[in-house]
């Protein structure tokens, strides 16, 4: 169940339109990767000419070394989950799970042995009876877990499948996913929009932007040290401020704010004095004496966290987070407050965002 899936030069048309280009990556065996992006920017379609439900026009999609691109989906024995459950409303929880073992003529006791186990691990061995609309969505989606990983497949796929839950349905059943995937050990490609969803379940993610692979790495990876501008602005929240690189004191002085400077000891030794965009989390400002001063526009409570919006005379509004449970005093609209970066957690970039200029020494 642990696959290596390598994908070489894939190219995706649709007429003349060009949605996949030259896309190549390798997903190891037994890992949890998830393609991440906007609305449109091809993932959807990568993982259905994984599945083969979708044709291709150059490149090759391998399952460990043995290369499937003419080999029709029902042949390739993966697993789907998809965003509308895909369950059949006429039968039980236990025939719908077994549904698939029939179809491949398993022994009956096997059937019931898989399938007993399989409705275990999901937790819906109690539901087992019920048909799909005595079912809650969590409920439903746990069957097509089961149905999907019961037939043993070499990979399984899943397509946004908690889209359709409510905020704390998909908070408990990605801990379930995740749970289930480290037990079975399936090699697994998981599509979502949602970047929280990405960052909580993923060994690996890979952020897309109109069919090209912008960045692979792991959650920490992506969030702390994003290749460029796009990969920062899409997971999180990212202040992007324009500023100025030059060499001194031994490395580079970065000049932030028309003249606060901050020396940086992990920018690429190459680059000398140049206009960058400097990208800070609103969680990365801290507030300090030698900071600098800010005026709160507006705020916004969070529960755990208050986001300020501040605005400073040579910059126009960034946003700052506060951690409710570590501060005792709460700012208002009109006050000021001194804030400095953490210039470990701060990425600079070329003037036009395309590449990170911090050197591997400063990577995660």
């Amino acid at each position: 169940m642990s696959m290596v899936i390598t994908i070489d030069n894939l190219v995706k048309k649709y007429a003349e339109a060009e949605v996949i280009h030259d896309l190549s990556v390798q997903i190891a065996g037994g890992e949890f990767f998830t393609l991440l992006g906007p609305s449109g920017c091809g993932k959807t379609t990568l993982l259905r000419m994984i599945a083969g439900f979708a044709s291709m026009e150059g490149g090759t999609i391998a399952f460990d070394e043995k290369i499937v691109n003419n080999i029709p989906a029902y042949k390739r024995n993966i697993g789907m989950v998809f965003q509308n459950y895909a369950i059949f409303p006429h039968l039980t929880v236990r025939q719908n799970v077994e549904y698939g073992l029939k179809l491949r003529k398993i022994d009956k006791q096997e059937i019931k042995s898989r399938v007993d186990e399989m409705l275990d691990l999901v937790q819906i061995t109690d539901f087992q009876h019920r048909l799909p609309e005595h079912l809650s969505g969590g409920q439903q989606q746990r069957v097509a877990l089961a149905r999907a990983i019961v037939i043993h497949p070499n990979v399984l796929l899943m397509d946004e499948p908690l889209s359709n839950l409510d905020a704390k349905l998909r908070v408990e059943m990605r801990s379930v996913i995740r749970e289930v995937h480290e037990k079975v050990g399936i090699t697994t490609i998981y599509v979502t929009h949602d970047q929280e969803e990405a960052l909580a379940i993923s060994d690996r993610i890979a952020v897309m932007k109109d069919g090209v692979i912008q960045q692979i790495g792991t959650p920490e990876e992506i969030y702390m040290r994003p290749s460029n501008t796009f990969v920062a602005t899409f997971i999180g929240q990212s202040n992007c401020i324009p500023g100025k690189l030059a060499l001194g004191g031994g490395g580079h002085v970065l000049d932030l704010f028309d003249g606060y400077t901050i020396q940086m000891d992990s920018i690429k030794s190459e680059i000398g004095k140049c206009e960058i965009l400097a990208v800070i989390r609103p969680e990365e400002f801290v507030q300090a004496d030698d900071g600098i001063g800010f005026q709160i526009k507006s705020k916004t409570f969070l529960g755990k966290y208050i986001i300020y919006d501040v605005s400073h005379t040579h910059i126009s509004t960034i946003q700052y987070s506060q951690d409710v449970g570590q501060k005792t005093k709460i700012y208002h609209v009109g006050d000021t407050i001194k804030l400095k970066p953490n210039k470990e957690k701060i990425n600079i970039y070329t003037a036009d965002g395309a590449e990170n200029l911090i050197d591997k020494g400063g990577m995660v």
